[in-house]
């Protein structure tokens, strides 16, 4: 794994993918020992742009019958959290009278997971709502929401690749990197 430059900032190496894709089967196994036999037929919520990658690898991993649909909220604009999250997309279908697993890449402050999991139950009227991320910095996730499903835990440094983005480049990386201090 080289370094990459994106735009005007550099990132180092960081998660090979092997590692990623280790964590996920952990991430899987517990989703299916929780839902094994099911009855109903789970939604699962990929919040779009940057947990895509992380669905797709996660739902190849699933056993049981589910179905999927998007959203996609914003709260960053370029390495920063603005903060305030806003819908940019609606939901692509019905979660109304359903479990719900709403599949994130990254919780960081948790602002969007937080109005995630508001939305799905309030407003979209879903009967239970789980949290899985693929990624938790855990130094700054200070909320009171319960993250159900978590695949690793990181320090709070801002990385692309696998789905995550800086200024919506890196996604297609399969591999993640950090930034580079030394490279900026």
């Amino acid at each position: 794994m080289d370094k990459i430059t994106l735009k005007d900032k550099t990132f180092k190496p960081y998660i090979p993918y092997a590692a990623i894709s280790e964590h996920i089967d952990g991430v899987a196994g517990r989703i299916n020992a929780d839902f094994r036999g099911c009855t109903d037929i789970p939604v699962i919520v990929c919040v779009l742009n940057g947990s895509i990658m992380f669905t797709a690898e996660l739902m190849k991993r699933l056993d049981f019958n589910c179905e999927l649909v998007s959203v996609k909220l914003s709260s960053y604009s370029g390495t920063e959290s603005t903060g305030k999250v806003r819908q940019v997309m609606g939901m692509t279908g019905s979660v109304k009278g359903r479990r719900v697993i709403v599949v994130e890449d990254i919780v960081d402050t948790g602002n969007t997971i937080v109005e995630l999991k508001r939305l799905m139950a309030e407003d979209y009227g879903a009967t239970e709502v789980r949290i899985c991320t693929m990624l938790l910095k855990p130094e700054v996730y200070t909320k009171d929401v319960k993250l159900d499903y978590v695949g690793m835990e990181i320090p709070n440094r801002f990385i692309v690749g696998f789905g995550l983005d800086y200024d919506e480049l890196g996604r297609n990386f399969r591999d993640i990197y950090v930034l580079d201090d030394d490279g900026r």
